[in-house]
């Protein structure tokens, strides 16, 4: 398995990520990163137009952000990039 699989299925378990892992995950949707502002990154998916606003909760994810992404691949049907 994949690298990028093994943290998909960290964030299907509902496991904690780091923000790192967690950007990994939204650029591998096909996410991608338009504008930092501080600490608030925000990603948009160029052919849904979804944005997610993310920003590290000390090394880790924000845990209604990371569900919010979930939200929005289920509602989309994003499939995993096993290339990015």
């Amino acid at each position: 398995m994949t690298r990028i699989g093994k943290l998909q299925e960290k964030l299907l378990r509902g496991s904690a990520l780091s923000f790192a892992e967690f950007e990994r995950l939204l650029i591998a949707y096909g996410f991608a990163l338009d504008r930092v502002k501080g600490s608030h990154h925000i990603y948009k998916h160029q052919s849904i137009g979804d944005r997610i606003n993310a920003q590290p909760d000390g090394k880790l994810a924000k845990p209604y952000q990371v569900r919010q992404f979930l939200v929005i691949i289920e509602a989309h049907g994003l499939k995993l990039d096993d290339k990015a």
